[in-house]
């Protein structure tokens, strides 16, 4: 029964993930997510964090900055505990950038790097989130359309993400 369950649900989620990816040749659409998917990125992120850090030294540059640091952990071990390959690698017909990733797939860093920079900043400065949450999910979004996650690594990301922001938003402004 269980395995039943968890086929069901993996077949659900390729069948989610296809549909997303299938979009890959549409050129303006592939030009804006390869060029957005880079804003979950360690280089953008970290340059973001510091910038705030320095321009606006405050409790919430200073929760944005550990909550990036911070969500990297849980990452980095649930890519050790779960070694998921990723998706161009079980699934026939991806369609995927040249150099793909090697790592594996679960969680998508991302994802949860996006949005541990900027939950703090959108539960502090709520007018900010019709900003920066689009631009958070488009770059979870993106991560399925290169070929590069599931949508679980993605929600999963998402996930810690806020977590590790509203956690470290908590801690600072405490």
């Amino acid at each position: 029964m269980k395995a039943k369950l968890i086929q069901y649900v993996y077949d659900a989620e390729c069948r989610l993930f296809k549909s997303v990816n299938q979009h890959f040749d549409r050129k303006h659409l592939n030009r804006f997510l390869r060029l957005l998917t880079h804003a979950g990125g360690a280089t953008f992120t970290i340059v973001i964090a510091c910038l705030l850090l320095f321009l606006h030294p405050s409790s919430v540059a200073y929760a944005c900055a550990f909550s990036l640091a911070v969500s990297h952990i849980p990452v980095a071990m649930a890519k050790k505990l779960y070694p998921r390959k990723r998706p161009y690698i079980q699934l026939k017909h991806t369609k995927v950038l040249e150099n793909p990733l090697k790592d594996h797939s679960f969680p998508s860093g991302h994802t949860t790097a996006i949005f541990s920079l900027v939950t703090p900043l959108m539960i502090v400065y709520p007018a900010f989130a019709a900003v920066l949450l689009p631009l958070a999910v488009t770059v979870g979004i993106s991560r399925i359309y290169l070929g590069l996650h599931y949508p679980t690594d993605v929600m999963v990301g998402l996930i810690l993400g806020i977590f590790s922001g509203a956690v470290s938003l908590n801690i600072f402004l405490t």
